[in-house]
């Protein structure tokens, strides 16, 4: 049976670079949930209707440069508030989760909608100020022109808009052991997600 980790958590929390290094450290397959509704924003951004955009996401479509940008990540927090967007996506990320050896998935619901009976469940979070200003850090490297306020207040914004939506908001699973990476180093949390699996896994 494949093993399967969910790791979920809000925006800019650390949770991607946390997956991508649990995945690595494993041997385990990686899919960044929220790429998806990022994909379907970018394409709702070029006129298409956001269930139809959901409908015929092609892996493809993950390799659009353009879904890291500002705009993208705020049109899709819109989308995913759509209960038929997140429905289209389940059976994506649920085939995901299905493979060998094991894999690792991040977002905002796959420990309680997605992968429920997921080996093991994490919640990296941390402080809505900490997000923000490595949001503001990260996109000032891209040449973004934003403010640190501007930030915060997104930031802020899309945490109400997770945790209010009425289909499958940000939440943590009963069962996820949560890490809060508001004081530590990538490193720190990395090693704090590995070692929280290995306790889990015997």
């Amino acid at each position: 049976m494949p093993f399967t980790i969910t790791i979920d958590g809000p925006a800019a929390a650390g949770k991607g670079t946390v997956s991508k290094a649990v995945a690595a450290h494993f041997g385990f397959a990686h899919l960044d949930t929220g790429l998806l509704y990022r994909a379907v924003g970018a394409k709702v951004l070029t006129g298409a209707e956001p269930i139809a955009a959901a409908q015929t996401l092609q892996p493809t479509d993950l390799e659009n440069p353009d879904l890291r940008t500002q705009t993208v990540a705020q049109e899709a927090s819109k989308v995913a508030v759509i209960a038929e967007v997140r429905s289209a996506l389940t059976d994506f990320q649920r085939n995901f989760a299905a493979q060998g050896p094991g894999s690792v998935l991040d977002g905002r619901d796959i420990g309680t909608v997605i992968c429920p009976n997921a080996d093991v469940k994490l919640f990296v979070t941390a402080s809505a100020e900490t997000r923000a200003d490595r949001r503001y850090k990260e996109l000032k490297e891209r040449g973004a022109d934003v403010t640190s306020e501007g930030v915060l207040e997104d930031v802020i914004a899309r945490d109400t808009r997770d945790r209010e939506r009425a289909t499958a908001p940000l939440i943590a699973a009963e069962d996820a052991v949560t890490i809060d990476t508001s004081g530590m180093t990538i490193e720190e949390a990395v090693a704090a997600a590995i070692a929280a699996i290995n306790a889990k896994r015997g």
